[in-house]
């Protein structure tokens, strides 16, 4: 069933529960389609008026930012232990290729990263950890996750709102692309920084080859 159809099969709360709660569990570390879901949900909202655009956002925002939070406070508690767990249970997302690029993207950046991370798919996923395991100033890593919650979701969910706004009759025909504009944007991604952290990986090796 299609992701659209589905979320029209039931209820505004549950709309609101669910999109907080896979953005969040995403935030958190866990390889999940948070951005689908919420494109999904807001054209969605789009279309029918039982969704409320200012509760989807803001629900989105909020399971952005808590996610993050608690993903920060199981990096900062559990270290590097918890990169190799998490490189065990999801070897595609947090392999050591993928590791590096994103370390070098908060030696470089710093709280930029968890920022602009929100816009980049793998990153999503490893800002909040990762930030904490680099010991992150707090107050940075807060400050960067708040603004990037509300830019990334509340943003995303007002643009696709109020574009199915504007062509809702053409989108009821064909709402399915925005949802696949939404995925070649995240495979786009994916697929760039897959590439810089198998480079990565490949320099980690050779570094550790010609090491005495």
């Amino acid at each position: 069933m299609h992701v659209q159809e589905w979320l029209e099969t039931v209820p505004a709360v549950a709309v609101y529960a669910l999109v907080g709660l896979v953005i969040g569990l995403e935030s958190l570390g866990i390889p999940l389609p948070g951005e689908i879901i919420l494109v999904s949900s807001a054209l969605l909202a789009s279309q029918h008026g039982e969704i409320d655009p200012v509760v989807l956002g803001a629900s989105a925002t909020a399971g952005a930012i808590i996610g993050d939070s608690i993903g920060y406070a199981i990096g900062r508690k559990g270290g590097r232990p918890l990169l190799a767990w998490l490189g065990n249970k999801f070897p595609k997302h947090f392999s050591e290729g993928h590791i590096a690029t994103a370390e070098r993207s908060f030696e470089k950046w710093g709280m930029w990263a968890v920022f602009f991370g929100r816009f980049v798919a793998l990153l999503r996923i490893f800002a909040g950890p990762l930030a904490g395991v680099l010991r992150m100033p707090y107050w940075k890593f807060a400050i960067a996750n708040v603004l990037g919650g509300i830019l990334w979701a509340g943003g995303t969910t007002a643009v696709i709102y109020y574009v199915g706004i504007v062509a809702e009759s053409w989108l009821k025909r064909f709402s399915w692309l925005g949802l696949v504009a939404a995925v070649l944007v995240g495979l786009t991604s994916m697929l760039v920084l897959k590439r810089k952290a198998k480079k990565a990986g490949q320099n980690l090796e050779a570094a550790e080859a010609q090491a005495p």
